[in-house]
C-alpha cells in the first residue's frame, strides 16, 4: 500500500469551476500495471493519486478512510475481488465514483460491475487509449463503457 500524505484540496464532490484536484484511489495488484496507471494519470494536472493499494480489502478500508472522488478498481484482486469490494465501497463511500479497470471482458461481468453503480468500465488492453477518456466522462457525470 502506498498512500501519499496530502494537504486537503477542493475535491470533485465540492468543486465548482476552477482547478479542482480530483483525488484518486488506485486499486491494482500487478505493480507494473499500477505504475502505468499512475503514470497515465500524471498527464492530467488535476488528478491526484492519494493512495495505491493492491487488494480488495485494503481498497474498502482506504475508500472509507479517504473518501476519494474517484476509484480505479481492478476486478481480479486478492483478499476480496473488485466486485465484492465495490459492493462494500458503495455503502462506505457512496460519493466516490468507481471506474473498473479490468481484463474481464465477459458481458455478464461488465453488466454486474455497472449494476453496482460503477460509472465506468475500461478493459486493461484498451487502457492506454481509453483511461483518460473514461475519467473525463465520469468526472463530467457521464457513464463510460470502453471497447468491451
Amino acid at each position: 500500500m502506498i498512500c501519499n500524505s496530502f494537504e486537503p484540496t477542493v475535491s470533485l464532490q465540492k468543486a465548482g469551476a476552477g482547478l479542482a484536484s480530483i483525488r484518486v484511489l488506485v486499486v491494482e495488484d500487478f505493480l507494473p500495471f499500477r505504475q502505468f496507471i499512475c503514470s497515465t494519470l500524471k498527464q492530467r494536472g488535476d488528478l491526484q493519486v492519494i493512495c495505491e493499494v493492491s487488494d480488495g480489502l485494503e481498497a474498502v478500508h482506504k475508500a472509507e478512510e479517504l473518501k476519494p472522488d474517484l476509484i480505479l478498481l481492478d476486478i481480479g484482486l486478492p483478499t476480496l475481488n473488485g466486485i465484492e469490494a465495490a459492493r462494500k465501497i458503495r455503502e462506505l463511500a457512496p460519493n466516490s465514483k468507481i471506474i473498473f479497470l479490468s481484463q474481464e471482458s465477459s458481458p455478464d461481468v461488465v453488466t454486474e460491475a455497472l449494476s453496482l453503480g460503477a460509472w465506468g468500465y475500461v478493459l486493461k488492453t484498451h487502457a492506454a487509449g481509453e483511461l483518460l477518456m473514461a475519467i473525463e466522462a465520469v468526472t463530467s457525470d457521464k457513464r463510460f463503457v470502453g471497447g468491451t
